[in-house]
């Protein structure tokens, strides 16, 4: 509707100059001289017109435009005219402010929803221009940091010079734990660093979480899973040796007196033979557990060297193969790259599949169709990994949070430290193991 108004004011406009300029031209070639003097006055009254009508519209627009980059939005146009085409481009403009009022209230005001949400979050987050600026940090941060206001990356060595090394190439880096310790006390902190664009800009985007609580919780409640584990067999060994013992000492001793030898039969005799030589075997089993508890604790620090990975998982599968053979278990090995290589100390390593790999035979046993893949590979960030699959009845979701406690075990046999002494020599490794359990369970070792 404006522009249309707009288009015919100036068609008329240019028209009526034309028409004037012919007939000025027309009047001065027949002589008519005072006629064509009035009519170039005319002339220039209408190109002058049509020159104040064409700022006057553009002036507003500049006006208007001017208003909203300044975020100044109570720049307002008489509606009221006598021209109706800048009357209704009047309130076109206005009704065109109105609008881009409303949405930056609204931007406004989820802005500060925002912010909020990141003033209140749990974990620190701050962003860092190229030039290390901080142009955002949350309160979270500044007190995790214990430093306040935040404002360049070097003030991070005033903080923890290890700290600042992170962030001195500015340059973004995987999740990484750092320990900062100050007056308040030591803390464990959680870094991770990812690139972002904003509005043309690269900014970095660092959050920082405090797992501290965290470590300290899941301490707790290993030592509390441990402590239940180690009753348990405990328990299991010592009362039987208690019932027995004192089933023979009601042979030897009745009320406050001592049996006499002629009291003593061939019968006590015997009973007591066995009852002595189950509390020998139950003292044995009791030893037993316990030794396995000191070879857990006291697992030698990795001989490592660079070992091709197909030397180990073909070690492993001729390990395992007589056992798959037999109860028609499907055994298959593959490294992705061929050529790779495993920082590893290979006795320890070859521990930890061996147990893997005979954890998922027993898991297949009397299954049909059993099939365990082993396969080393290198995810797309670097990382060097081994993965142990089986397609078994697999591990209830309950188990899964226990099957790395020491002693825990779901089998009649066996002590029960397989797969804790194998995430002890992974961690010894600087690595870690990790197990998921859907259609298939999976055990995936992680390297450094």
């Amino acid at each position: 509707m404006v522009s249309k108004s707009i288009y015919y004011q100036l068609v008329f406009r240019i028209v009526l100059i034309a028409i004037c300029a012919l007939c000025t031209a027309f009047l001065f070639s027949k002589e008519q001289y005072l006629l064509g003097v009035i009519l170039t006055v005319v002339f220039i009254g209408l190109v002058y017109a049509l020159i104040h009508y064409v700022n006057q519209t553009n002036r507003k627009i500049a006006y208007f435009f001017d208003a909203i980059k300044n975020e100044d939005f109570t720049l307002r146009f008489p509606e009221k005219l006598s021209v109706k085409s800048i009357e209704e481009l009047n309130h076109s403009l206005n009704m065109l402010n109105n609008m881009i009022q409303d949405i930056h209230l609204k931007k406004q005001a989820q802005e500060q929803y925002y912010q909020e949400i990141l003033r209140q979050a749990d974990i620190g987050i701050f962003t860092v221009n190229d030039k290390g600026h901080i142009l955002y940090a949350n309160p979270t941060v500044q007190d995790l940091l214990n430093y306040r206001p935040l404002n360049h990356v070097k003030q991070l060595k005033q903080i923890d010079p290890g700290l600042y090394g992170l962030f001195e190439n500015l340059q973004p880096f995987e999740s990484t734990i750092h320990s900062l310790g100050n007056e308040r006390g030591k803390k464990e902190l959680t870094l991770k660093c990812t690139p972002i664009s904003i509005e043309g800009q690269q900014l970095l985007l660092v959050v920082v979480h405090d797992i501290q609580k965290e470590l300290d919780d899941r301490e707790t409640d290993s030592w509390a899973k441990l402590i239940r584990v180690l009753t348990h067999e405990i328990m299991n060994t010592i009362t039987p040796i208690t019932s027995i013992s004192e089933s023979i000492l009601k042979y030897f001793k009745k009320g406050n007196e001592l049996t006499t030898p002629e009291e003593f039969g061939e019968l006590q005799i015997k009973n007591s033979a066995k009852g002595l030589e189950v509390i020998k075997e139950q003292g044995n089993d009791l030893m037993s557990f316990v030794q396995s508890y000191r070879t857990f604790l006291s697992v030698p620090e990795p001989d490592r060297e660079l070992i091709p990975a197909t030397k180990i998982l073909e070690k492993v599968r001729l390990l395992l193969q007589e056992y798959t053979n037999a109860h028609d278990i499907t055994l298959e090995v593959i490294a992705e790259p061929e050529d790779l290589e495993l920082y590893i100390d290979e006795k320890q390593l070859t521990q930890i599949l061996l147990n893997l790999g005979k954890n998922a035979q027993q898991a297949l046993e009397g299954q049909e169709e059993g099939k365990i893949v082993i396969t080393a590979g290198e995810s797309p960030q670097g990382k060097k990994y081994i993965t142990v699959t089986d397609n078994g009845p697999g591990i209830s979701p309950e188990m899964l949070d226990e099957v790395f406690v020491p002693f825990f075990t779901t089998k009649s046999t066996g002590t029960g430290i397989g797969l804790s002494l194998s995430k002890q020599i992974m961690r010894l490794h600087g690595g870690s193991i990790r197990v998921t359990s859907n259609e298939i369970t999976t055990f995936t070792l992680t390297f450094q």
